[in-house]
This record gives C-alpha cells, sequence and structure tokens, in this order.
C-alpha cells in the first residue's frame, strides 16, 4: 500500500509552479533579445538623422556589430544559466553538495560550507563566460586593457574579499535563525541593512583601491571649474581622485561612491581624456543631480525594502516541507533554505524588472535636468554623444528590450529631452 507524504499535492504544484517560473523568465529574456538583435541590424545601414553629423557611419556599424555580439552572447549565458538552476535544484545538485559536506561536523561549519560550495560550483560555472566576454567580445572590438594575470589576480581577490566580508554575514543570519526565535527575519534583516551601509561607507576608502589606483586630481583648471562647480551646488566632497580604469578598459565614465567626509568624487582616466572641460563639468553635474534629488538614498531604501521581503518570506517557508522538497531537495537547514531562496526567487521576481528601469530611468532624466540648470544641456549633450561613440552603445535599441531592461534611457529620447531643456 502506497503512502501519500503531507503536502504532497502542494510539493508537486510548487514544482510545477517553481519550472514555469523559471522556464518563462528564460523564453522571455531569448524573445527580447532577439528582438533587440533584430532591430539593431535593421537600423546598421543609416545612423540616425540626429546623430549624423556627431556620428559617423563606421562608428554607428561598430556599435550595432558590438551590441548584437554581446546580446547573443548573453542569450546563451542565459540558456546556461537556467540549466544550471534546474541542476542544482530539481536535478539533485545541492543534494549532492549537501552529501558533499556531510562529513563535517554538525554545526555551523557545515552550514557555511554547503553555501560556499554551492557558490564555488555558480562561481566556476560562470568564470568562462566572464573570460570570453573580457578577452573575446571586449577585445575584439578593442575595449579590453586587462592582462591575463589582471585577470587572475582580480579573481584572488575577489574571493578573499567575498570570504572576509561575505562569511560573517552568512554566520550572522545563521545565528539569528537558530537563535533569535520566530522574529529571527527581522533581526537577520537589520543585520543585513547594517551590513551593506558599512560595505558602502567602507567601499571608496578600502575596497576600491584594493583594485585600481586612485590619485588626487592634479592642480589646474578643471580641479578649479569642478571646485566651483560643486560650491554652486552645496556639495561638499572627500576629495577630487582620478582612477587608472584604462589598466582594464577603454570604457569611460565617472562616479561618486560613500557618504558623509568618504564622499569621493571619480574620474575614470579615460574620462578626462576623451571629454572637454566644460563636458566634464556636465557630466559631474548630472551625478551631482543624483545626490540632489536624493536617488541615491531612494534606491538603497528599495533595496533594504526587498530584502525585508525576502527575509520575510524566508522566514515563512524554510519551515515547509513542500518548499524544499518541491525544489528537489532532502536536506532541510537553514543554509539549504537560504540558498534556495537565493536561487529560486529571482525566477519570480524577474517580470518586475520593467517597474525597476522605469524608475532608474525617471532618475536619470531628473538628473540631466539638474545638470542642463547647473551648467550647460549643450555640453552634457556634447560628453554624452562622445560617451555613446567612444563606448560603442547602440543609437537603436529595440524599445521593447529598452523598456523592459534599459537603466537608462535611449539615446534619441534622452538627446531629445536635453535639447528642449536647453531651447
Amino acid at each position: 500500500m502506497s503512502h501519500t507524504p503531507p503536502g504532497f499535492p502542494l510539493m508537486n504544484a510548487f514544482t510545477l509552479v517553481f519550472a514555469a517560473a523559471a522556464l518563462a523568465s528564460l523564453a522571455l529574456t531569448l524573445w527580447l533579445a532577439s528582438r533587440h538583435t533584430a532591430h539593431v541590424l535593421a537600423h546598421r545601414p543609416a545612423v540616425p538623422g540626429e546623430f549624423a553629423d556627431s556620428i559617423t557611419l563606421a562608428a554607428h556599424q561598430r556599435a550595432a556589430d558590438y551590441t548584437v555580439a554581446k546580446t547573443r552572447f548573453g542569450m546563451l549565458e542565459s540558456v546556461v544559466d537556467t540549466a544550471l538552476l534546474f541542476a542544482l535544484t530539481l536535478g539533485g545538485g545541492l543534494n549532492l553538495l549537501a552529501a558533499a559536506v556531510a562529513p563535517i561536523p554538525a554545526g555551523y561549519g557545515r552550514e557555511i560550507a554547503l553555501i560556499g560550495a554551492v557558490v564555488l560550483v555558480t562561481g566556476l560555472a560562470g568564470l568562462p563566460f566572464t573570460w570570453h566576454r573580457t578577452f573575446g567580445i571586449e577585445a575584439r572590438f578593442g575595449f579590453n586593457q586587462m592582462t591575463r594575470a589582471l585577470f587572475v589576480t582580480d579573481a584572488v581577490k575577489g574571493v578573499l574579499l567575498g570570504l572576509l566580508l561575505g562569511a560573517p554575514l552568512v554566520l550572522a543570519i545563521l545565528w539569528f535563525i537558530n537563535s533569535a526565535g520566530p522574529w529571527w527575519w527581522l533581526y537577520a534583516w537589520l543585520a543585513y541593512c547594517a551590513f551593506q551601509l558599512l560595505v558602502l561607507f567602507l567601499f571608496p576608502t578600502l575596497i576600491m583601491p584594493l583594485f585600481n589606483k586612485f590619485t588626487p586630481l592634479e592642480e589646474g583648471t578643471l580641479k578649479s571649474a569642478i571646485e566651483q562647480l560643486l560650491a554652486r551646488c552645496g556639495f561638499r566632497a572627500g576629495g577630487l581622485f582620478v582612477m587608472d580604469g584604462s589598466k582594464r578598459s577603454r570604457h569611460s565614465n565617472a562616479f561618486f561612491s560613500g557618504f558623509g567626509a568618504a564622499k569621493r568624487i571619480v574620474l575614470f582616466d579615460t574620462l578626462i581624456q576623451k571629454l572637454a572641460q566644460n563636458e566634464i563639468e556636465a557630466v559631474l553635474a548630472h551625478e551631482l543631480g543624483h545626490f540632489r534629488h536624493k536617488h541615491i538614498v531612494k534606491r538603497i531604501a528599495m533595496a533594504f525594502a526587498v530584502s525585508l521581503a525576502f527575509f520575510g518570506i524566508l522566514g515563512l517557508l524554510m519551515h515547509q516541507a513542500w518548499f524544499f522538497a518541491g525544489l528537489g531537495v532532502d536536506a532541510r537547514s537553514p543554509a539549504m533554505a537560504l540558498t534556495l531562496m537565493v536561487l529560486a526567487m529571482p525566477a519570480f521576481t524577474f517580470m518586475l524588472t520593467p517597474l525597476m528601469s522605469l524608475s532608474s530611468r525617471k532618475h536619470e532624466f531628473e538628473a540631466d535636468a539638474y545638470a542642463a540648470r547647473q551648467t550647460s544641456a549643450d555640453d552634457l549633450i556634447g560628453a554624452l554623444t562622445k560617451i555613446y561613440n567612444d563606448n560603442a552603445a547602440t543609437l537603436t535599441p529595440d524599445p521593447l528590450h529598452s523598456a523592459f531592461y534599459d537603466s537608462h534611457p535611449p539615446a534619441f529620447i534622452r538627446i531629445g529631452r536635453l535639447k528642449g531643456l536647453g531651447a
């Protein structure tokens, strides 16, 4: 006589829902990517009219080819990621890893070893893609400056830094699960938020210098102009620095990092080489616009809200047998529950991506408007056009793909709004 396990129908239902969500996410990813490549290739023969005077046909076609190469490679990566997800869950991979760490005495050591094993497997699976993206695609289009030795050094530093920072955080979360009672998820969330704020505070002064060299911006007209811009905007910075981004890539950028007295303005050396002084001021004014409109604080608050939902849902599911069994896992433990949440949640939250993208694009428009008031819309247009050109950013993205993914507005829409502000 057969006996139906408690929760068996629910287990089966959850398995089907998970598999459907993962496959639907993959199908949508591939469909959007296919649309994007087709749209970019269809517009490859001619430069869009609004950029005809500033972008050459050769540069436009190079950007199209670069975009298509990245997108098609991303499609392959998405297929492999989904296959790995199924292999680890329904395919029994997590059970094998749990068995591999079983000889370790029960306790926090075994729990952390299990999570470490999952991180190792997923990291190794992604390594060939990172390698090809760096030494294949980026090198083919003339962007890569990184040597293989530097790639390995960065990887080793990243692993060590992950152990140094990640292991204590995981240990703290596991301790709260085991020792803090029914409200453990709230305490774990508070610890997670404190950890994230600490990392953001330490990132510009202790973490980033492990990977790049930061040199104070030399005295001169550029530094004086930036200081006048900061004074005009009522912004205090902990320093103006130039980062040796060119040792890894020819891409250019500028950014702000840190909080309070640790705030830094960082310019890529490639940006200084490519933009005129007034254009650099406009780019920095755009970044100042993010601070003026508190976009950074809003994004952090949103991230914390999402993480609160994550821990709250984990608190509900980790005691449910159907949650583990429905994802193909036999061994139940706090570490396994945490691992399953991290692996499975993206399949269910993927459809929220366009909402996050929409919010980000709104912030970019606001920062552009601020920059146009503080400097010049024409200067920002000139800077963006050069950045699009130098970074081989496509001027003709598929509208639906862009609406779903892009954190920045398409070039023609962004430039069009800035022209209106300038007028």
